[in-house]
């Protein structure tokens, strides 16, 4: 069961990446504290996102990776897009490497995001042991899904807008 507020339930783009909206849970205050080191949590909200893959990425092999580079490269534009939009607003926004799990815009921190707690705490999704790492389960997609994550200081309604206008710009392209 999921254990923060939902501000947006899932949405999905035109494309299939789905994303939520959460304040930030007190379960990963110290995390996110530690990834944003001095940026005041109030308000801090948690965009999840997740894009079904066309295989298992658990698996391994070229072909796991280039599908992994294909869903990389589509929510870094997207996130771009949005948290470009966010501060030309005046906002505050940020979005994590899957890669790494590294912040993308906010780069002085080596601390690393775990994705899939996010999923467990935010959406209430199950997890698998894979060898010696825990893998997110989709609800519908199993181990076929490409979590990353955003991260705003912003009212609901102004990330929602950014949003809708990274989807408008990107539809054709993604």
């Amino acid at each position: 069961m999921a254990t923060s507020t939902t501000l947006l339930d899932v949405q999905t783009t035109p494309w299939g990446l789905e994303y939520s909206i959460h304040e930030c849970p007190r379960r990963h205050r110290d995390d996110v504290a530690a990834l944003f080191p001095g940026t005041p949590l109030d308000g801090m909200l948690v965009i999840p996102t997740c894009q079904q893959s066309q295989m298992d990425l658990v698996q391994m092999g070229q072909k796991v990776e280039d599908e992994k580079d294909r869903l990389l490269e589509r929510f870094v534009e997207f996130a771009k897009v949005v948290c470009e939009r966010l501060v030309a607003a005046g906002h505050w926004a940020d979005y994590i490497d899957p890669c790494s799990g590294l912040p993308m815009v906010h780069r002085g921190t080596n601390a690393v995001y775990g994705e899939v707690e996010a999923l467990v705490t935010l959406l209430g999704y199950k997890t698998q042991n894979a060898g010696c790492c825990k893998i997110i389960l989709h609800p519908r997609w199993g181990s076929s899904v490409y979590p990353a994550s955003m991260f705003a200081k912003a009212p609901l309604e102004a990330v929602q807008q950014a949003i809708e206008e990274a989807v408008a710009e990107l539809k054709d392209r993604l």
